[in-house]
C-alpha cells in the first residue's frame, strides 16, 4: 500500500502519517514543494523514532512521481465526491492520494482523473474537512482491513 501527500505543509500531520505507514507497512510518497523541511524539528517530534521503521521517498513534483509511477493504480481522497471510501476495492499496490491541509489536490489533477476520486462522508454540512492524519488514518485502515487477514 502507498499513501502520497501532495505539497504536505504541517509538518506534525506529516509525523503522524509516517507513524500510520509505519504500523501498516504502507510506502509514503512525499510530494513536493513541501511547507517545512524534511529536517524539521516538529516532523521528527511527530513521528517519534518511527521514522527508520518508514519506507518512504521525496518527489520534487506531482509530474516527477506520476513518471515513476506509469502503471499504478491511484485514489484521490477529496471532500467532493460522491464515492465513499468504502464503496471500492482496494489492492495492495494502490497509492492512496491525499492534498495538503489547506488547499486539497489541485483542481486540474481531479478532472483528469473523476473516476478515481473517492471522499470519507462527513454527517455534519458545517464542516470543511477532516483532519490530514486522520483522513489517511481511516482510509488506510480500511485498505488495510480489505487486503490484509487478520
Amino acid at each position: 500500500m502507498n499513501v502520497v501527500l501532495v505539497e504536505p505543509e504541517i509538518p506534525p500531520n506529516t509525523g503522524n502519517v509516517a507513524r500510520l505507514c509505519a504500523a501498516t507497512g504502507a510506502t509514503l510518497h512525499l510530494v513536493g514543494p513541501l511547507g517545512f523541511k524534511l529536517t524539521d524539528k516538529e516532523l521528527k517530534r511527530a513521528g517519534m523514532d518511527y521514522w527508520e521503521h518508514v519506507t518512504w521517498k521525496y518527489w520534487e513534483s506531482f509530474a516527477d512521481f506520476e513518471v515513476a509511477t506509469p502503471v499504478a493504480r491511484f485514489w484521490f481522497v477529496e471532500t467532493k465526491s460522491d464515492r465513499r471510501y468504502t464503496d471500492v476495492r482496494y489492492d495492495w499496490e494502490d497509492y492512496l492520494i491525499f492534498g495538503c491541509e489547506t488547499r486539497g489536490l489541485p483542481a486540474k489533477l481531479l478532472a483528469a482523473n473523476p473516476d478515481r476520486i473517492i471522499t470519507i462522508p462527513m454527517l455534519n454540512p458545517q464542516a470543511r474537512s477532516l483532519n490530514l492524519a486522520n483522513s489517511v488514518a481511516i482510509v488506510l485502515y480500511e485498505a488495510v482491513r480489505q487486503c490484509r487477514p487478520s
